[in-house]
């Protein structure tokens, strides 16, 4: 009898893990876009590596900013899209979906200010550094802040309006594009400046040792079951000839599960999402469900 009760409780984590897959991104069904995607209206971002081939301590910084911005600019994107389009029954989620988003570029901006700024500006011996980038941040805020409060003011998912939501996002779009832009020209311009320390010495591998365990966690402790998910499912690995196929650098069990079983949690938000969980971009959902229609109301007809 205890054996048997020790096999049951043994094979209580795995029947949870079971039921979490059942959930999981990785069931998401890909079709290749054919409509709007991602990529627009905000435009999306060259990397620095890419472009130049540096490899210094402030071009690998750059990067890898760019390439996380350009997960939340996707997510701008795909919001912007679908928001008008979203079926009644799918109001909830995407709600969901969105809020990700404001407290992904909430956690990410506070982050920024509080920590990686920081560290640049003591790191150069410089305080003027990100003069423009804190006033550039601030030149979007508001219309964030709106954005978060229109949704979450909601008294049911039902009152969501996709043209109210687009609405507030016009406000904001423009200077939010120019800022996500600029951050990364003046991050790769830093290689340029007369304290950025010399390749080789102890201060350069202390910096970046520091940088690279800002950019492991600044989107780890902003939310493992909801802002981790977002952006790895916003994170286009085939762009610049599959150049970061393998970004960000991680073991790829803990890849795959940070994006299926953490992604599980909030399941139906991730189909909203620009790329599926092998980061494949995909056509967008309201598109998928707009075909689907069109290939039944065909084959209804006589």
């Amino acid at each position: 009898m205890a054996s048997a009760k020790t096999t049951f409780l043994l094979s209580i984590p795995f029947m949870v893990i079971g039921y979490l897959l059942s959930f999981a991104p990785y069931n998401m069904v890909t079709y290749p876009p054919t409509n709007a995607w991602a990529d627009g209206p905000m435009k999306l971002i060259g990397t620095p590596q890419f472009q130049t081939k540096k490899t210094d301590l402030f071009t690998s910084g750059a990067t890898h900013m760019a390439l996380l911005h350009n997960s939340i600019l996707r997510g701008y994107n795909s919001i912007f899209h679908q928001a008008p389009l979203v079926a009644d029954n799918d109001k909830a989620d995407f709600v969901g979906y969105s809020l990700a988003w404001h407290k992904f570029v909430k956690s990410h901006h506070d982050d920024e200010e509080e920590n990686l700024f920081t560290k640049i500006e003591e790191l150069l011996k410089d305080k003027t550094v990100f003069e423009e980038t804190h006033k550039e941040h601030e030149s979007f805020l508001g219309g964030l802040a709106e954005f978060e409060k229109y949704l979450s003011g909601l008294k049911s998912p039902a009152d969501f309006s996709g043209d109210e939501l687009v609405r507030i996002m016009k406000t904001f779009q423009a200077p939010f594009e120019d800022h996500f832009h600029s951050e990364i020209s003046t991050i790769a311009k830093l290689a340029g400046h007369p304290n950025t320390p010399k390749e080789g010495t102890p201060e350069h591998a202390a910096a970046s040792a520091t940088f690279k365990a800002w950019g492991k966690s600044t989107v780890t402790k902003a939310g493992v079951t909801d802002v981790v998910p977002f952006f790895l499912l916003n994170l286009d690995r085939t762009v610049e000839d599959g150049m970061w196929a393998n970004w960000p650098p991680m073991p790829a069990p803990i890849k795959w599960g940070l994006i299926n079983l953490a992604g599980a949690f909030h399941s139906g938000w991730w189909k909203f999402a620009s790329c599926d969980s092998a980061g494949q971009p995909r056509e967008l959902w309201v598109f998928q469900l707009a075909a689907q229609k069109a290939e039944r109301e065909g084959a209804a007809k006589p």
